[in-house]
């Protein structure tokens, strides 16, 4: 009470305070505030009211005195953030080598947005400084604040990503020594009543020091802590992380609800976006090229208001084709990131391969980027109040349908239609780099080392059942499964009429390649839907619910049947899984029975039925041919599993109404009958012995020596294996004629086959295996199913083989030994 003020009271978290126009009172300012910024994360909002009657002179000198105060907490702050960006580069340089001490993944996790930070405060102590030194009454500094205030999204996406810094860099302390050190070293100091704090740890409320009462900058100033109040009070109420908020027009919290790169179809062209979905506007930015050690920038391509947004119906769209990428394309990206991942082991087992294993990285980014920008074909079509349509190309349904939902779900809240300036569109886009949630491209190659590789092999699902429906429907499912970072439909139930619980008991086979999500939708059957219901051209059939899980690899290896149930909006749906990994599927099991035929070998079978063919193959091929070869995607739609045993059972026991087993059959259950045989025989039909060959003639990249190769390694093969492969051959040459109707292509129908005819003995798989890291083993497998592919596609575009005259047809079908 004897100092230079007349009162200093704490009263519901309001600090009251009176300043004397001297110089101790002006000191004594610059202490309150120092003593208050660190209750910024407690307290709901600070406000400064300094109640002062000065004249002109004495103004100047006390804004002054507060701005040098913010000056010198600056330049601590920056000596903070500087003093973590130290070690970043030699990390960074370390991990491109042989022995990193931290992944690139780790390094941007620990030290997420620090540059970002630094950045934004370098820029702001820059303009700061020279305006103090050059000060005047007419000297305004408010702009300076109201930027600084329109940057503060960046700590919100700090602090979301904080608990994962902290567990990140704890396990890298754990695991590295070295890093440890460095760690313990670079402990940052706050302000003197502060503990040390990691590297990990930044001070949020640094920031609301900087907004107070300036004249003449009252209105921007005013602005500023506006924004710097509703940042701050989201942060203090823990606002779900995954919900970004930035402040808008009339203190409109404007929030993020989702963001993803998604493939835009840009007047025939694909592109790659990010699209982000605020609680307002959808809006659609392209990732800007930066140099090395900039940041992340974001131009804007478009935007619509969500009250304006629509979804176009099929008949805007039929103008608007989707250029499709062919599967052959698509399979050589495959092959080519395969063949890359394989090299980068190889180089790894080396010690001076670190600028061979860069240019390798950069290489697999450049083929898993367009693997990603070529592989999806499912339209998502919107259009603003204009009509002016843009359409996105996705993978799966379950993402089309999750953006529709959510868009819809928001329009309910009745938004108005509104435009943005330039600078305020300008601003809400360089948000996105604070706000965005997904930082990186959805590349295998952005994994970390130790995530898991997915899953490489066969899942057999059982969809039992579903309860919880609230009317009756015709209701089917679909199965997905992930596959090189996009999502593929793999399977399909019959649907169950009229029923509030329907049961089907299917089972389907499932390849998987480095899966990692299954995902199940269910679907209403709609057949009385007009054309113009449609909507974004693809199927009328409405989506009743949608769920995903994921496949835990520990409990999948159990051989056991895993039962669960997948719950969405009410309803559930029962499901039982069994996974074979692909090194034991490729495991042939010789028949222990004296009858049969599947697991008995080709020659015995044909001997004791003393024909050329067997009669399963002939049987099953006369059935496809007369009702499934306008079925689309045949042979490569699993059939049910039951139909399939049931199938098996009666050609083991020579079961005289086979046929009549056929006939009423789904022609799916029929095709994946003559592939389980072909897949069951105890050596492949291109045999064991002559396989490895056949996998080097492929390679040959003389055309002449190909075909001399190939044509010869063909006619070596033992009489009943080529006349059967001849026959089959012959019958999937017609399948692709009809490919307009039923989608097989050569290509789709050497993929279903191929891996089935040609695999390698198991001695040469357990060869091939030991000579390959753990970590490239799947990629090694993979490799090898593109070259079994390969083979089979020769042999269908080979015109040389003629198809089988009427003298060849009773070759195959003579019933002489």
């Amino acid at each position: 009470e004897d100092c230079a003020y007349s009162s200093f009271t704490i009263e519901s978290n309001m600090f009251t305070v009176k300043i004397y126009q001297d110089e101790l009172g002006l000191s004594l300012l610059g202490n309150v505030l120092a003593s208050c910024l660190t209750t910024a994360l407690t307290l709901p909002h600070i406000q400064f009211f300094f109640q002062v009657e000065l004249d002109q002179e004495k103004g100047l000198e006390m804004r002054k005195w507060v701005l040098s105060g913010i000056l010198a907490s600056e330049e601590i702050y920056l000596s903070q953030l500087e003093a973590l960006l130290i070690p970043m580069k030699p990390l960074r340089a370390a991990a491109t080598t042989s022995q990193p001490m931290l992944t690139i993944q780790q390094i941007e996790t620990i030290f997420f947005k620090v540059p970002e930070l630094h950045e934004i405060h370098k820029d702001f102590y820059d303009a700061l400084l020279p305006r103090v030194q050059d000060w005047s009454y007419q000297q305004c500094v408010g702009d300076l604040f109201q930027k600084l205030a329109s940057q503060l999204g960046v700590y919100r996406a700090f602090v979301d990503n904080y608990k994962v810094a902290v567990e990140t860099a704890d396990k890298c302390c754990q695991a590295n020594v070295q890093f440890a050190e460095i760690s313990e070293n670079l402990k940052v100091k706050s302000t003197k009543d502060c503990k040390d704090q990691s590297m990990c740890s930044m001070r949020i409320d640094y920031i609301s020091q900087s907004f107070f009462f300036l004249h003449p900058d009252y209105p921007l100033l005013q602005d500023a802590l506006r924004i710097s109040q509703n940042f701050l009070s989201s942060i203090n109420e823990e606002i779900t992380p995954r919900r970004q908020s930035m402040t808008v027009k009339k203190g409109e919290n404007r929030q993020l609800l989702r963001d993803r790169f998604m493939v835009e179809l840009v007047e025939g062209s694909r592109k790659l976006r990010h699209v982000f979905l605020f609680t307002d506007l959808l809006l659609c930015t392209k990732l800007k090229k930066q140099a090395a050690g900039k940041g992340q920038q974001y131009d804007c391509k478009w935007y619509i208001p969500l009250a304006d947004v629509t979804f176009q119906n099929i008949e805007d769209c039929e103008s608007n084709p989707i250029p499709l990428v062919q599967d052959e394309e698509i399979d050589a990206m495959k092959i080519k990131i395969s063949q890359i991942k394989n090299e980068i082991q190889r180089e790894k087992r080396t010690t001076k391969g670190s600028k061979v294993i860069e240019r390798l990285r950069k290489k697999l980014s450049e083929q898993e980027s367009l693997l990603l920008l070529m592989s999806p074909n499912m339209a998502f079509r919107v259009a603003n109040r204009n009509g002016k349509g843009f359409t996105f190309l996705i993978s799966s349904d379950y993402e089309r349908a999750e953006w529709r939902e959510i868009i819809r779900e928001q329009q309910k809240k009745c938004f108005k239609s509104f435009s943005l300036t330039s600078l305020e569109l300008q601003m809400l886009t360089n948000s996105c780099v604070k706000l965005q949630t997904v930082h990186t491209i959805p590349m295998t190659m952005n994994k970390e080392d130790d995530e898991s590789p997915g899953l490489y092999g066969f899942l057999n699902v059982i969809v039992h059942s579903a309860s919880g429906l609230k009317q009756s429907l015709n209701l089917y499912c679909t199965l997905e499964v992930d596959s090189f970072g996009y999502f593929v439909n793999k399977a399909k139930t019959r649907v169950y009429r009229d029923s509030t619980e329907p049961s089907w008991n299917e089972e389907f086979e499932i390849e998987l390649e480095g899966s990692q999500t299954l995902r199940l939708l269910c679907y209403e059957k709609c057949c009385n839907r007009t054309k113009q219901g449609k909507e974004d051209g693809e199927n009328t059939d409405k989506i009743v619910a949608k769920g995903q899980i994921k496949m835990d690899p520990q409990t999948l290896q159990n051989k056991d049947w895993q039962r669960t149930v997948i719950s969405m909006n009410g309803i559930e749906v029962k499901l039982s899984m069994k996974f074979t990994s692909r090194e034991f599927s490729l495991k042939r099991m010789p028949s222990r029975k004296q009858s049969g035929v599947f697991g008995v070998k080709i020659n015995v079978v044909t001997k004791r039925e003393r024909s050329k063919v067997p009669l399963i193959v002939r049987q099953c091929v006369e059935e496809i041919e007369r009702r499934g070869m306008e079925e689309v995607g045949i042979y490569r739609v699993s059939g049910v599993a039951t139909d399939i045993q049931a199938l098996k059972a009666a050609f083991d026991s020579n079961n005289k109404d086979v046929s009549m087993m056929m006939r009423e059959m789904d022609v799916n259950a029929i095709a994946g009958t003559l592939k389980l045989y072909f897949r069951e025989l105890p050596e492949p039909l291109f045999t064991d012995d002559l396989y490895p060959n056949f996998a080097g003639g492929i390679a040959l990249s003389d055309s002449v020596a190909k075909d001399s190769c190939m044509l010869n390694l063909l006619l070596s093969l033992p009489e009943p294996n080529l006349v059967t492969f001849l026959f089959l051959l012959d019958h999937l040459k017609r399948v692709a004629e009809n490919e307009s109707i039923n989608k097989m292509s050569f290509h789709n129908l050497a993929t279903v086959f191929g891996p089935t005819l040609l695999r390698p003995s198991e001695k040469d798989s357990k060869i091939s295996a030991s000579t390959t890291l753990p970590i490239s083993m799947n990629d090694s497998w993979s490799l090898e199913v593109m070259s079994q592919v390969q083979v089979l596609l020769y042999f269908l575009q080979l015109e040389s083989i003629p198809t089988p005259d009427s003298k060849r047809q009773s070759l195959l079908f003579s019933t002489e030994v």
